[in-house]
């Protein structure tokens, strides 16, 4: 815990100088030039009461969030594996003790069935996540899936990235999940709020602390330099959780020069038989959970912030304008159940929490491209090496979008030659038309291309 210090947090959460108004006001416009925020300048926006302050607080984290990256909303879809788990983690359905879970564990042709499916609905990237277990989710066996999940092919479509969300390894077991060929490694601290994590995790390799705090070290000390932090919200005070959050983010940019590519943001949601879930102890409301997200957006601007379908599609919509970059869509929590219909799965049996958005991905596509964000399905960066301290530096002086507007145009086009209904063509090639005539001269005519090759068939063009 050398890094998270509570004391400091406490502080300032005490703080009453914080709560004045010109002071908080003085941070949003130093935020503009979307360099970040000390952890102090955070503890004061997230002390925000007053409602035309907190509508200043919006609308700066969605300018500074479209200064880096744009209009565009990256989509990706969850793949889980098996639910069993060792752990007994008292606000998650898999939890070791729930006798009332139908457990599962796929096999390699399972996995590649169910990746085949989201291949077939128009995914480009997929999180490959399970429960904590020695045998059923061993690496060797995550690198055979990946593997497998590569060598799908579609009609050209394929998953070009694959994001692993799995328990803390040890650092020669990071280095043998690099070698699969990763995108982002993903873990949750769940809470930064030590007697709070004790009390959520009695039993399980999980309760070490510090062994699940110290696993972004490992991982980029075994050379995987994308990696994704983050706090379930619901299970401590959320003003504490956000800023030890930040204060993580802040740790690993100055101790490895990389900071998280991207913060999840998950809320508690309802779960079979998992207490915590079932009744949060610190439910947090939905303009506080807007503020925490936009306070996350200013303070860490070069991040990619995460919004899953946890969440209804009425405040999704509202949270893409305060800072959100990337969303699941079609998301399903059960092993097996995309290729099997819900009805055979019997209900949430199977699966970790309940989902607030059940929309497919058409659907969702459609809706992003109605409210004006560009879907992206681009996979770019991690096959041209722009990765790490390369994408922090693009990432950082906002010249990431140079290069990912004219893939997101590419991919986008791709998905809806390929996999998007009339309806969402009617509303999305009005949205290209429109990017496309926004992009200068030059680059105009290279996306004009790019675009050109994807209509005659090629897949996978990008800059």
């Amino acid at each position: 815990m050398e890094f998270i210090d509570e004391y400091y947090i406490n502080s300032l959460l005490e703080d009453e100088s914080l709560l004045n108004e010109e002071f908080q006001r003085d941070v949003i416009r130093k935020s503009t030039d979307a360099k970040g925020l000390s952890l102090k300048e955070s503890a004061a926006l997230l002390n925000i009461n007053s409602p035309e302050i907190l509508d200043e607080l919006f609308q700066k984290a969605k300018e500074v969030k479209e200064k880096i990256y744009g209009n565009r909303l990256v989509l990706f879809a969850p793949l889980y594996f098996t639910n069993l788990c060792v752990n007994n983690c008292l606000y998650c359905a898999f939890r070791k003790d729930n006798r009332e879970l139908k457990r599962r564990t796929l096999t390699l042709d399972e996995i590649e069935e169910e990746a085949r499916f989201l291949v077939m609905q128009g995914q480009k990237r997929i999180l490959l996540i399970c429960g904590e277990h020695p045998k059923k989710a061993a690496v060797d066996f995550i690198g055979e899936a990946i593997d497998r999940i590569y060598k799908i092919d579609y009609n050209g479509n394929n998953i070009r990235r694959v994001n692993v969300n799995v328990a803390p390894l040890s650092l020669e077991d990071f280095k043998k999940l690099k070698s699969f060929g990763i995108g982002t490694y993903q873990c949750f601290q769940e809470t930064y709020h030590f007697e709070t994590y004790q009390k959520m995790h009695p039993s399980g390799p999980k309760k070490d602390f510090n062994w699940r705090v110290y696993a972004m070290d490992r991982a980029l000390q075994a050379g995987i330099d994308d990696v994704g932090i983050g706090s379930l919200f619901g299970l401590t005070d959320y003003k504490f959780e956000t800023l030890a959050l930040l204060t993580h983010a802040f740790y690993l940019d100055s101790k490895f020069g990389i900071g998280p590519h991207t913060i999840s943001v998950p809320r508690l949601e309802p779960a079979l038989n998992a207490p915590a879930a079932i009744d949060p102890p610190y439910a947090v409301d939905d303009i506080s959970f807007k503020k925490l997200v936009a306070v996350i957006r200013l303070a860490v601007p070069y991040t990619g912030i995460i919004l899953s379908t946890r969440e209804k599609p009425e405040l999704r919509r509202e949270l893409f304008s305060v800072g959100v970059s990337q969303i699941s869509a079609g998301s399903k929590t059960a092993p097996g159940s995309y290729k099997e219909s819900q009805e055979s799965l019997n209900g949430h049996d199977l699966e970790q929490f309940q989902l607030g958005d059940h929309r497919n991905v058409d659907e969702v596509v459609r809706d992003c491209a109605s409210l004006g964000y560009l879907p992206s399905f681009c996979t770019a960066c991690y096959r041209s090496n722009r990765t790490g301290d390369r994408f922090m530096e693009l990432a950082k002086t906002g010249n990431i979008g140079k290069i990912c507007v004219p893939n997101a145009l590419s991919t986008f086009k791709e998905y809806l030659n390929d996999f998007a209904s009339d309806e969402t063509k009617k509303v999305a090639l009005d949205l290209l038309d429109k990017e496309l005539n926004s992009i200068d001269g030059a680059t105009k005519k290279k996306v004009e291309k790019m675009i050109e090759r994807v209509d005659a068939g090629e897949r996978d063009v990008y800059f």
